[in-house]
């Protein structure tokens, strides 16, 4: 699929943050989870057919910058606000994949114009009251990857973005995002005690989309985001892990789709 996005820092408070956008329409924020960014994949370039899709690095992670003070998600929300204003996309429609689920939903509690309506894809920052949040920090990153899929054969990036051995240039942003990600959530790991009673704040549009199999977040923090956020509705993609939008794209794109329009 060809895929046309342009590439460029934005500076937020003296922070240089590495964005990718591309599309037409309405402005579409993308929050990547503790991996990083994974690029401009099939269903980003799918999503770019109807918005305009900006995917920033967070800071810390790839490209951008990272300011010394930055020590939780509720910073990491902080700036944010700030990077919206800045780049002038206070209001926009967004989604939040894992960690940035979380990071998603602790900016739409603190500012409640940020966003106009608002995905969570698989998110942590509920702590689950019967299951666990897998610790990823304390297994290889191999280990990780397999835990992402239900069944890698039906991603069809998988090998893209996956496979084959890293370069060393690679290897270094990888583990450039992994400290910056344990720096963001080891303690408390994956949640944040206050986030479920602050949900009731959030006054827009909300869907949760889950993967049924996710072996990392159990389908329970997707049940709990649904009950903490009024109106929510949640959405359980079948035979799908941690990773609907690489491993079932064409679904999770008709999903997003049908929500926002």
């Amino acid at each position: 699929m060809a895929a046309d996005f342009t590439e460029e820092f934005v500076d937020v408070g003296g922070i240089q943050v590495h964005m990718l956008k591309g599309g037409s329409g309405d402005p579409l924020v993308l929050f990547h989870g503790s991996g990083g960014s994974s690029g401009w994949l099939r269903y980003v370039q799918e999503l770019a057919g109807r918005y305009t899709v900006y995917l920033p690095s967070h800071p810390g992670f790839g490209k951008s910058e990272r300011p010394e003070w930055l020590e939780s998600i509720a910073d990491l929300a902080s700036f944010y606000t700030w990077f919206l204003e800045q780049a002038g996309l206070e209001g926009s429609r967004a989604i939040g994949f894992s960690m940035g689920g979380w990071l998603a939903a602790e900016i739409a509690v603190s500012c409640r114009h940020a966003f106009s309506k608002l995905l969570l894809v698989d998110a942590v920052g509920i702590k689950p009251q019967e299951g666990e949040i897998t610790d990823i920090f304390i297994i290889s990153p191999a280990q990780v990857t397999e835990l992402l899929f239900h069944d890698p054969k039906q991603a069809p990036e998988y090998e893209q973005v996956y496979g084959g051995e890293p370069t060393p240039e690679q290897q270094d942003v990888a583990e450039q995002n992994r400290e910056m990600a344990v720096r963001l959530c080891w303690k408390p790991y994956m949640y944040d005690l206050r986030l479920p009673g602050l949900l009731a704040r959030v006054n827009i549009p909300t869907r949760i989309i889950w993967g049924k199999e996710d072996r990392l977040v159990p389908l329970e923090c997707g049940q709990l985001y649904q009950k903490a956020i009024p109106g929510s509705d949640l959405v359980v993609i079948d035979n799908c892990g941690h990773v609907p939008q690489i491993e079932k794209p064409a679904e999770f794109v008709s999903t997003a789709l049908e929500f926002f329009a």
